[in-house]
């Protein structure tokens, strides 16, 4: 980085102030003109992509980090599809939430409004960087991107993207830049004054080294730690395809299945169940109740339940009721994401209606849990905290709120005891 963290972050507030007034079909356009510029220069970024592989095979990179590190061109025309699904939406910003007339002459209005300036650090996923800057677009907000080391030039290109299109809407490109180093990232979660949230996106030792290390309000998850349960009167053909689903269809994504709990009354399908994971190679880590059901299961340690796996590696325990299930929810679980499959709509809606975890599901993958697939355009990440945003955040995770008050000269003066009262009418927004 050629300047200072400060002067950056300054510069990146100072545009954020005038980007987050333009008007909402100002920053559509310059949505729409991303998802061009996407397409136009779809050959370089993979060719920086390729870059990156490249450099990580030589440093023997494996496993979850360089699965997340390829970009495609189905994964870039993902991305294009949030891009213009946020381009199309309502612009967020100025929507009234709440209008009272104080008195006649006096009207209050509560406004969304940007949250400011976000810094966001992640690990070794490029298509972060258009997810999260094109949220940033549409929501007014300024965004300071740091990526993993092993993603340099898929960054510099995709950030280079998101800044052309400002740029050639007549916006300021400072709205969003992207900084290298550990040193800046250092310095920057310093400056509370400049910088309003911070966004981790990785692994668990990544979230919590960001929490310890600043005053600033830091919004994510440290572990996706999210459960399958199949209940007695599970459908065993469903239980199988959300099983599979849920674990193999992108094993190190936080949102994958990494626990089945399995009702003592469903044992007898479990066998099948097993094979269908067996088929996909998953290897079982069970407890020692479903161990002589499952075919070349391991026996499961306590650590199993509180294990992120993040592979095709599945731990499986059996329960003797509902009740006991949530529990185990609520003992091991990072209130993620947890499902039930079931035939009993009773127990259905207790299971969404008491598991305390951030997306609850029944009779669906886990890896729903997405802002792309619940049709928020993207996500800047999933949050497991109860203050603010809870889930995958969207456009709403990113916004505030304001409120402006339209007078005719009145003061506080005028009010109180023998004075004019306050009429404090609700009125429509």
């Amino acid at each position: 980085m050629d300047i200072q963290p400060e002067t950056l972050a300054a510069s990146v507030r100072k545009a954020q102030r005038s980007f987050g007034s333009s008007r909402g079909e100002q920053r559509s356009a310059v949505l729409l003109r991303l998802a061009t510029i996407l397409v136009d220069r779809e050959a370089s970024l993979l060719q920086a992509n390729r870059r990156d592989l490249e450099a990580a095979d030589e440093s023997g990179l494996t496993g979850t980090l360089l699965k997340r590190l390829a970009l495609t061109p189905e994964k870039l025309a993902t991305l294009r599809e949030g891009v213009l699904q946020l381009a199309a939406q309502e612009d967020p910003l100025g929507r009234a939430l709440r209008r009272t007339e104080l008195d006649d002459g006096l009207l209050l209005t509560q406004v969304a409004s940007p949250l400011g300036v976000l810094l966001i650090i992640f690990e070794s996923r490029p298509d972060a960087v258009i997810q999260i800057g094109s949220l940033a677009l549409r929501t007014g907000n300024g965004v300071i991107l740091k990526g993993g080391s092993e993603a340099l030039h898929s960054n510099r290109a995709l950030v280079d993207c998101l800044r052309q299109a400002l740029e050639e809407e007549g916006q300021p490109a400072d709205a969003v830049v992207g900084i290298e180093g550990r040193q800046a990232v250092a310095e920057l979660l310093a400056l509370d004054h400049h910088i309003d949230l911070v966004i981790p996106r990785g692994s668990g030792k990544l979230v919590r080294s960001i929490q310890s290390s600043t005053r600033i309000p830091v919004l994510g998850h440290a572990e996706g730690i999210c459960h399958l349960y199949l209940d007695a009167s599970a459908d065993p053909a469903m239980a199988a395809r959300l099983a599979v689903d849920g674990k193999c269809s992108y094993p190190s994504a936080c949102n994958a299945t990494e626990t089945l709990l399995v009702h003592h009354a469903f044992l007898p399908h479990l066998a099948k169940i097993g094979e269908a994971l067996a088929t996909e190679g998953v290897k079982i880590q069970a407890d020692d109740r479903s161990h002589p059901h499952i075919a070349g299961a391991q026996l499961a340690h306590e650590s199993a339940w509180t294990t992120e796996w993040g592979d095709l590696t599945l731990g499986v325990r059996v329960v003797d009721s509902l009740e006991e299930a949530i529990d185990h929810i609520h003992r091991y679980g990072s209130a993620h994401t947890d499902a039930i499959v079931t035939e009993d709509d009773l127990a259905a809606e207790r299971f969404l209606q008491e598991v305390d975890s951030a997306s609850v599901f029944a009779n669906a993958s886990t890896r729903f849990a997405d802002g792309f697939r619940y049709g928020l355009g993207a996500e800047v990440g999933i949050a497991t905290g109860r203050i603010h945003a809870r889930g995958p955040v969207g456009v709403d995770g990113l916004l505030t709120t304001r409120w402006l008050l339209r007078g005719e000269g009145q003061t506080t003066g005028d009010y109180g005891p023998g004075k004019r009262a306050f009429t404090h009418r609700q009125l429509a927004v």
